[in-house]
């Protein structure tokens, strides 16, 4: 009897193996498309200390370690800054923020494919510095990090400073230090000092509706730049006068008035994502989605000989 459950037990291992699917490869980053490997990466907070926008390179300190960390942002990243959309120019040296990385073929941790600005991040989860202390003298509020009621608490006893280049906003206007009482629901905008996790706020939103007129105005900046300087995407294919480009989905405010038959501008770009060749005219004939990004098919009116599969392309409206 034993060896008949012996041989059933195993025989059972067998079935639950061979019903066991296989393990799914982790997608790897490749020139050309947009793929975020979200099986492998890093999310870690630091402070911006440089960016090169000419080849789309920056460097951030962990402040959890202090180490300095390299990075070279992929054309599809997304930028979040204000609370929504931006672009590298957007950022100040000094930001806080949660840079999203992955390993390159060398498995060197090094591709971006975010940028999150504190604003951003507390904005979408909904959370809040609630304060708990206020040091008036030395211009400190110790806060725990939760949802508006606390059901759920990320953090206690967060340090937030202040000083000379604080600037506090309520109901949309300028306020002050002293408007903030125990209790209140604060976000903020911080920078680090160069070492360790110290949050040093630019801006103190006493309210959402301060928050929420910054992001309106990084909106209408970042919505006036893509329509001016052409929604972003990468060259698929290219043949004859027949190209083929998946946008970003950064470029919505240009993406979102292409329609088939619309008559559009679109000039091949280099790392720093400018055009880099005259713009040719030509007309959408296909508008569809690839995955998160929209996807065009444009029929131009003369050769696309200069759109290189996998490169960068910039797209805009004729009459921009």
């Amino acid at each position: 009897m034993k060896t008949i459950f012996a041989t059933l037990a195993v025989l059972s291992l067998y079935a639950f193996a061979a019903d066991t699917p296989p393990a799914k490869p982790i997608p790897v980053i490749k020139p050309g498309q947009v793929i975020i490997p979200f099986e492998k990466m890093r999310r870690i907070w630091g402070e911006l200390i440089s960016i090169d926008l000419s080849t789309r390179t920056g460097k951030f300190r962990n402040e959890s370690n202090d180490e300095v960390v390299s990075f070279t942002v992929m054309p599809y990243a997304e930028l979040l800054h204000h609370a929504t959309l931006g672009d590298l120019q957007d950022f100040r040296v000094g930001e806080r923020a949660i840079f999203r990385l992955h390993v390159n073929e060398k498995e060197q941790w090094v591709w971006l494919t975010y940028i999150q600005d504190e604003m951003n991040m507390m904005n979408g989860h909904k959370e809040y510095f609630h304060v708990d202390q206020i040091d008036v003298a030395a211009g400190k509020l110790t806060c725990t990090w939760a949802n508006s009621d606390q059901s759920f608490v990320r953090e206690k006893n967060i340090l937030i400073e202040t000083g000379k280049d604080t600037r506090f906003w309520k109901a949309g206007q300028p306020a002050k230090f002293s408007d903030i009482k125990t209790g209140d629901k604060l976000r903020t905008k911080t920078h680090g000092i160069g070492k360790g996790k110290t949050r040093m706020a630019w801006e103190v939103f006493l309210d959402d509706e301060s928050l929420l007129k910054f992001q309106a105005e990084q909106k209408a900046v970042h919505d006036k730049r893509i329509l001016e300087e052409g929604a972003p995407g990468y060259v698929d294919a290219s043949s004859g006068t027949q190209l083929t480009l998946t946008l970003f989905n950064e470029g919505e405010e240009q993406i979102k008035r292409l329609k088939q038959g619309t008559t559009i501008q679109v000039a091949p770009a280099g790392v720093d994502r400018k055009p880099s060749a005259a713009p040719i005219t030509g007309k959408v004939t296909v508008i569809g989605k690839n995955g998160r990004q929209a996807q065009v098919t444009l029929e131009l009116t003369a050769s696309g000989e200069k759109f290189q599969p996998a490169g960068v392309a910039r797209l805009w409206m004729a009459d921009k």
